[in-house]
């Protein structure tokens, strides 16, 4: 919201009854729902809402987030050496086209493990806010590695249609494949819940990278149907497709990555943060609320006006409402909340 925008309420709050804060909201979201299209898009881009309220301790968020970039690479790293010897015996571009990619996948957990680690260390006079925002620059790695996998796949794959070689025990490569996509599906799942649990854009953009590469492994499984079927050349052309998907399928990630660094932030947690300040004693009226992610963890601030008489009631009146939205939202950080008079025009601050 912006800081024009202004809720005053033209009667006071009656606290002595509960609130219902599991109340519902109509978001416009700017992605599809329902059908086919919907489906892929919440596939490919998860909408986590920047899901805010499932982890509220820093030190246990980043723990999980190290755990699921080391479970993850693991597998990958298992996935990846068992394709690699499905390649020499097939001799498939698609096939090392898969595993190139898995093998860029797992490569991808390393700065992540590195950004979680650094996002545990403590503010300094030279980085006050932390070091969250290692998250996001691991997320920018992460989509170069994905590109460039893409790039190097399909250069492969033009090479195989200038220098064609048969493709070898097809049947293997179908196991290759279906190996591919299970180890990856895992990972993705895997990946995108914690990122979702934990509010980190970048291991969200992991695990849809892994699935990427799950959706790539069964791509192969389709060349060496062909090559069974007497199509040499599918083996190739799939290989070319994946590289071109890949880049496509990208831009979503992109998006994502790219909101996280121009602190964007859900609009339904604005609409949280002002309903929390909406029911919060002595609290008339909101003039702006700011929230910006720093790594997993949120900061933000409010201007409210209150029709306290004093500054004491006033700072009494703020820190109550900053408690109520840390309590609702419960992996925000810090909350400041600035009291103004309700009855001056422009609002003007209490002095000591």
């Amino acid at each position: 919201m912006s800081g024009a925008h202004t809720h005053e309420h033209g009667h006071p709050h009656e606290h002595g009854h509960p609130h219902d804060h599991e109340h519902p909201h109509d978001h416009d979201h700017d992605h599809p729902h329902g059908g086919v299209k919907g489906f892929l898009y919440d596939l490919f881009v998860p909408h986590t809402h920047d899901a805010a309220d499932a982890v509220d301790d820093a030190l246990e968020a980043s723990r999980a987030g190290v755990t699921a970039v080391k479970v993850s690479m693991f597998i990958l790293l298992g996935t990846t050496l068992l394709q690699l010897g499905f390649v020499f015996f097939t001799g498939s571009v698609a096939l090392l086209a898969d595993t190139i990619h898995n093998f860029a996948d797992a490569l991808t957990a390393v700065p992540l493990w590195i950004a979680f680690v650094l996002g545990r260390r403590v503010a300094t006079r030279r980085y006050t806010f932390g070091y969250g925002r290692a998250e996001d620059l691991a997320g920018l790695f992460i989509i170069f590695v994905v590109a460039l996998s893409a790039v190097v796949a399909g250069w492969e794959a033009i090479d195989r249609f200038i220098h064609p070689q048969p493709v070898e025990n097809p049947g293997w490569l179908i196991a290759a494949g279906v190996i591919g996509f299970a180890g990856n599906e895992l990972v993705a799942i895997y990946r995108i819940r914690v990122g979702r649990r934990i509010g980190s854009a970048a291991l969200v953009a992991d695990g849809v990278h892994a699935r990427l590469d799950g959706i790539t492994s069964l791509s192969v499984v389709l060349g060496a149907i062909g090559v069974l079927l007497g199509f040499p050349i599918a083996d190739p052309i799939i290989g070319l497709l994946i590289s071109v998907s890949i880049l496509v399928l990208l831009w979503g990630t992109v998006k994502s990555v790219g909101a996280r660094l121009m602190d964007a932030v859900d609009p339904q947690l604005i609409e949280r943060v002002e309903h929390s300040l909406e029911h919060a004693d002595g609290v008339t009226g909101i003039r702006s609320v700011k929230l910006r992610w720093v790594g997993h963890r949120l900061l933000g601030s409010a201007i409210v006006t209150t029709s306290a008489d004093s500054l004491r009631d006033a700072t009494h009146v703020a820190q109550h409402a900053s408690e109520r939205v840390r309590g609702d939202l419960r992996n925000i950080d810090d909350f400041v909340v600035t009291p103004v008079a309700a009855d001056t025009v422009p609002p003007q601050s209490w002095s000591l």
